[in-house]
């Protein structure tokens, strides 16, 4: 197989009125990085509009590109890893459908990727156009507690905007695990990886994708994936109320020996909820742990492919990709 100097992944969703945009600024990005040896690989994440006939316009225009039709929606962090399982590159560029990740950087990406020696060029935001105050505060305080609590060092104030090389591919495909977090993978498998400072620009069309609830999810995906932080949490209460039910105890002896009258209910019902919360909390941690290994105790694959467009030269090791057939010879039976 001769593989494309570079290879550039998408995952999208619901990107249709952005997808000609997106397809042009990206082709255009490439062919002035490595001339015409790329492809591009755009990932349809079940989107409910009409992005895949779209992506299939595009492919049979273009033979750069290969669009990949999921069965249904797996969530952005699959979706990429479906894109990164099936691109055959040298070089690897992830870039969002959004557009707020400029891809007319990759140049200059490169060029740092080869002064440097890098494995792994990761892009870090310097500012952040076009969000609101919430989500800036938000991802701030999440990669600062992240950084806190994990085993793993993650870089701040980044995304999955990156270029990797194919080595530091390979090494993150072999990390089978379902519930993904690809920046903090990438982060894990080492290798020399160099920062390049940008500005986020505005996205260019539709709404984002990651609303409150999706970004608690993908918030605990990255602790309970690369730290056992929370576990620790348990002992490190248990050992406090432990001390404290001594203190307790060497009250009520002293107040049994003294003759000193019960203070009545406040007090006992104050430490009986307390308790509660700690136990359900340490409970609800634990089985987060357990439902990740009652997961990947399957052994499913991780994402499922329906259709493709263009051509697919990566080979399937973490998902589902059905070969090709050939057509069926009619029977010669009367």
């Amino acid at each position: 197989m001769i593989r494309p100097a570079l290879s550039v992944v998408v995952p999208c969703y619901n990107e249709e009125a952005n997808l000609d945009v997106l397809h042009a600024r990206v082709s255009a990005a490439a062919q002035a990085a490595v001339g015409a040896d790329y492809e591009i690989i755009f990932v349809n994440d079940g989107s409910r509009d009409a992005s895949w006939p779209a992506m299939q316009r595009l492919a049979a225009a273009d033979p750069h590109l290969v669009a990949i039709n999921l069965s249904r929606n797996h969530g952005h962090q699959l979706a990429l890893t479906a894109g990164l399982d099936l691109c055959c590159g040298a070089q690897i560029l992830i870039i969002d459908a959004d557009l707020q990740d400029p891809p007319e950087l990759l140049s200059d990406m490169r060029a740092t990727m080869a002064v440097e020696g890098a494995d792994v060029v990761y892009a870090v935001r310097r500012r952040r156009e076009g969000e609101t105050f919430f989500k800036k505060a938000t991802a701030a305080a999440f990669y600062r507690v992240l950084d806190r609590v994990t085993d793993t060092p993650i870089p701040l104030d980044t995304g999955d905007f990156r270029l990797m090389s194919r080595r530091a591919l390979d090494a993150l495909l072999s990390l089978p695990e379902q519930a993904r977090f690809i920046r903090g993978m990438v982060a894990w498998i080492g290798f020399r990886q160099v920062p390049f400072v940008y500005d986020r620009a505005e996205r260019h069309a539709g709404e984002t994708n990651y609303p409150l609830g999706k970004m608690i999810r993908l918030a605990l995906d990255a602790v309970t994936g690369f730290s056992t932080a929370p576990l620790r949490f348990a002992s490190h209460v248990g050992l406090a109320l432990t001390a404290a039910s001594l203190l307790l105890l060497v009250y009520i002896a002293i107040g049994f020996f003294t003759g000193t009258a019960v203070q009545g209910w406040t007090s006992t019902m104050l430490v009986v909820v307390l308790l509660g919360a700690v136990q359900m909390f340490v409970l609800g941690m634990i089985g987060e742990y357990l439902g990740r290994l009652y997961v990947e105790s399957k052994r499913r694959p991780l994402y499922l492919v329906a259709d493709v467009a263009g051509p697919v030269r990566g080979v399937a090791t973490l998902g589902y990709k059905a070969r090709a057939e050939p057509a069926l010879e009619p029977s010669d039976q009367p």
